[in-house]
């Protein structure tokens, strides 16, 4: 384990000028260390551990106040989890990559941090930048990308954006914590290049060049070592990446007080944990030096300073430099990373010729829109990440909101729902108070009350907070539900534990739900359901009750408990609802179908079995498309799944999680008010079997990254195999023409080392690779320009090829602009304990995705 004792001001000394500024000079430090020098051990030793679930120790006499950290980081949910404090819901990252655009993901982080200033907090948890190195990842929604360049321009372009706004990033979870299964106790084993050509270089950019104020360590092992012990902790990230930032720990990831003897500062939650009591008797023994707290306790008070936090220091950003409308950035940004994979023509009928998108909305009379997912459209993935925000926009709001004066019917086609599925707000009345929603109630052994809310929802989540989670024995949830429908219907509750069932006050079902695995994360947030059978009449109200027993569930965490009451899907009869579905697109103009994942395929806390998509919908777009040629799909899934029908429609628009704005967002692409605006960030197979990297399941605790460098678009060039859309690709509403390559003949990497030292480290552009680019088509558009690099002689192994660098650029009809794009000379390394140059040639390769590069040259690296 690296000694700490003598670094306590490691990479405090200088200052750095940058846009998130910093607190790292010498007079700062100076103060910040004299309030150091005020407290006592047990207060330093207090302070390194949570106060909560989401707060940091307060200490008053130096000035001190708490610090609030909170999920994102796709908004920003707050201290609590209660859909009666909502918050801005933007797009899923898979969106947000995908627009391949640095602008909006500064945007994006500047947007969260109003939201998160809005709200009192100080630090959001996220972005989140681990690799989607297999597609059956979990999280892989949440992430960027299998790219580690693009990971690392949005990642640091997203923390300039909230830093500048004066609330703290965190990239997470460093590192190489690319799969759900066995997260807690697996360990990755990969190799050093790997680890710095992709895992940790991912993370690089955002530390060096955006000065990151936080850094979250995973939950998982790193060659054998737990992240909260690993030497990586503190290189290269402090020592060769200068981060002077707070290493905050996922959620019990710091398991032991041998952690203290690390890089890592702070163990969350509290305040129970493995460190607490324990350190500070290790402090007093001698296993852990008092230095070691020091440095921890300094860059806490660095933190506090940054954020606004700690008296005698004016925050970083007092106010925020950039603001804008949230729920419009969130309709634009949604645009920005939406994909049109396919925009095919008729070949006959009277809209031969014609390109399925855009929809000319006049010329519509009647537009079949159809799908689970078109109704209760998923806005974001399952998981810690997840916000409740004040309004969704479902796709068949959007649409029919854009065609006044067409006729557009609904058809749900196939079930996607699978297990609970809340009630509405509107068809419910809170039984104690006869207005909208739900009576909570929290019950002692005597059956007496000890706690309620009135709920607008009835889907809890409890993180902390005053609910008494831990001392209730009983839950009690209680609604007056008025059907819509004369059925049969199942309802109950979600939850791991024991409950029971009432309706109208007769017990109808008592049942224990086992957790399905061992993650709790999983256990809670997509839990298994228990329900019974009613029947119901259209506008007959029924009083519901679910008594929960508190004790019968995971106790694992303190305060902590996820619930959800309400109905299963009807899937008794998924022939008649394709057979509506086809009648329903016969009669129309046009069909739209939305297909996509559910909150049980991908989430946090377990990884996709496949990547099929969910219930009967391969079958419901088979049989649309067999009897409307105008059938366009879209696909509201934050990760890969196949498409086998992807040629038998005339469109498919990708559109991710699309945030809470999603239908607006989608009727402006449908309509042509915007163009589709994204690239695909991770490559999407045609079938399973094709995937050359996939294995996320570990084999007696390890999971071995044996592919070395050769993950995404790397894997499938290196085993010769085409995908159904490749890395990068993406269509759009115009033309594109890319000529006149120019390219730097020669890189010296020794002049190039140079200059980036005289630039303070930050800047290693050695080049630039230029080009024309002009919009050759009749309207305006947005063009991703890509630049890769390849070795076909190298003595080395190397990808086939290699993204070095792009830039997203907007161009009017007609318009011609000359682009530039920097290629840096770590493009050019590789690493053996150390970054090394190979001297000679290198071809430049230069598009519109990693397959369609029309343009190259060579160019020379020299080593003097």
């Amino acid at each position: 384990m690296t000694d700490l004792t003598t670094n306590i001001s490691t990479n405090t000394s200088t200052s750095t000028s940058t846009s998130t500024g910093t607190y790292s000079s010498a007079a700062e430090t100076a103060r910040l260390t004299e309030l150091l020098a005020r407290l006592s051990l047990d207060e330093k030793v207090q302070l390194l551990t949570g106060r909560d679930f989401w707060t940091t120790y307060p200490i008053e006499k130096i000035g001190l106040r708490r610090l609030l950290v909170s999920d994102g980081p796709s908004g920003v949910r707050g201290e609590v989890w209660d859909e009666r404090s909502p918050s801005l819901n933007f797009p899923s990252a898979t969106a947000l990559s995908s627009s391949w655009d640095t602008g909006i993901a500064a945007r994006y982080g500047a947007a969260s941090a109003v939201e998160a200033r809005r709200k009192g907090v100080d630090v959001i948890l996220g972005p989140t930048i681990n690799l989607h190195r297999s597609p059956l990842g979990g999280r892989h929604f949440e992430g960027f990308s299998e790219d580690p360049i693009l990971t690392a321009e949005l990642a640091a372009a997203y923390v300039n954006g909230a830093q500048s706004n004066g609330v703290g990033a965190t990239p997470k979870h460093y590192v190489a914590n690319d799969y759900e299964t066995e997260r807690f106790t697996a360990s990755t084993e990969v190799s050093d290049r790997a680890l710095r050509e992709l895992y940790l270089l991912a993370f690089e950019k955002a530390i060096t060049d955006s000065h990151a104020w936080l850094v979250m360590s995973s939950y998982n092992s790193i060659n054998g070592v737990t992240a909260t012990k690993n030497d990586l902790l503190e290189t290269p990230l402090n020592s060769e990446w200068g981060f002077d930032g707070v290493v905050i720990s996922d959620w019990t990831g710091v398991r032991s007080v041998d952690a203290a003897n690390a890089s890592q500062d702070l163990a969350m939650p509290g305040p129970a944990g493995a460190w607490g009591p324990a350190l500070l008797a290790a402090v007093t023994d001698g296993r852990v030096p008092e230095a070691n707290i020091d440095r921890k306790v300094l860059r806490l008070l660095r933190l506090a300073a940054r954020v606004g936090a700690l008296e005698g220091f004016d925050a970083v950003h007092a106010a925020p430099g950039t603001v804008e409308d949230g729920i419009a950035f969130a309709r634009t940004a949604s645009a920005a990373g939406s994909v049109l994979l396919r925009n095919a023509s008729l070949t006959n009928g009277p809209s031969t010729g014609t390109p399925a998108l855009p929809l000319a909305a006049d010329a519509l009379t009647r537009v079949a829109v159809i799908g689970h997912n078109a109704l209760h459209a998923r806005t974001q993935g399952g998981g810690s990440a997840t916000v409740l925000p004040e309004k969704i926009v479902t796709p068949i709001d959007g649409i029919r909101a854009a065609l006044p004066n067409a006729q557009v019917t609904y058809s749900v086609g196939a079930v996607v729902q699978k297990g609970i599925a809340e009630l509405p707000l509107a068809s419910i009345k809170n039984p104690a108070t006869g207005t909208p929603g739900m009576l909570v109630r929290f019950l002692d052994s005597e059956r007496d009350e000890m706690f309620r809310e009135d709920r607008r929802a009835t889907a809890l989540t409890y993180f902390g907070g005053d609910a008494p989670v831990d001392d209730a024995n009983v839950l009690e949830m209680s609604v007056v539900w008025t059907p819509d429908v004369t059925a049969t219907v199942h309802f109950g509750f979600a939850a791991v534990g024991h409950g029971r069932i009432f309706a109208d006050g007769r017990l109808v079902a008592e049942q224990t739900a086992l957790a399905v695995g061992l993650d709790l994360g999983a256990s809670m947030l997509t839990p298994p359901s228990v329900t019974a059978e009613l029947a119901v009449t259209a506008g007959t109200p029924v009083t519901l009750m679910v008594e929960f027993d508190l004790e019968s569930r995971d106790t694992s965490f303190a305060g902590v408990l996820g619930i959800s009451i309400g109905l299963e899907a009807d899937i008794s009869r998924p022939d008649e609802l394709i057979a509506e579905a086809v009648e329903a697109a016969r009669a129309a103009d046009v069909a739209i179908i939305v297909v996509g994942t559910n909150a049980q395929v991908e989430s946090e806390g377990f990884d996709r079995e496949n990547l099929d998509l969910p219930g009967r919908q391969d079958d419901l777009v088979r049989a649309v498309a067999a009897v409307n040629p105008r059938t366009i799909v879209i696909v509201n899934s934050g990760s890969p799944v196949l498409l086998p029908w992807r040629d038998a429609v005339q469109g498919i628009l990708l559109t991710y999680f699309g945030g809470q704005e999603y239908g607006n967002a989608l009727a402006d692409m449908l309509f042509g008010t915007v163009e589709p605006g994204g690239r695909l960030p991770t490559t999407w197979p045609v079938t399973l079997d094709d995937v050359p990297v996939l294995n996320v399941t570990p084999a007696d605790g390890v999971l071995r990254y044996d592919e070395g460098i050769h993950i995404g678009y790397r894997a499938w060039l290196k085993a010769a195999r085409v995908p159904a859309y490749e890395f990068g690709f993406g269509l759009g509403y115009t033309d594109w023409e890319l000529a006149d390559l120019r390219v730097a003949p020669t890189i010296d990497v020794a002049a190039a080392a140079a200059a980036a030292a005289h630039a303070g480290g930050a800047a290693d552009a050695a080049a630039s690779v230029t080009l024309t680019l002009t919009n050759t088509g009749a309207r305006a558009g947005k063009q991703v320009v890509q630049v890769y690099l390849s070795r076909a002689d190298s003595a080395i192994d190397r990808p086939v090829r290699w993204l070095a660098g792009f830039t997203a650029v907007t161009l009017d009809a007609g318009q011609s602009t000359l682009v530039s794009v920097p290629l840096p000379v770590r493009a050019f390394a590789d690493w053996n304990e150390g970054w090394n140059y190979e001297a000679g040639a290198f071809q430049v390769h230069v598009g519109t995705s990693v397959g369609a590069t029309p343009l190259e040259a060579s160019i020379e690296l020299l080593r003097s």
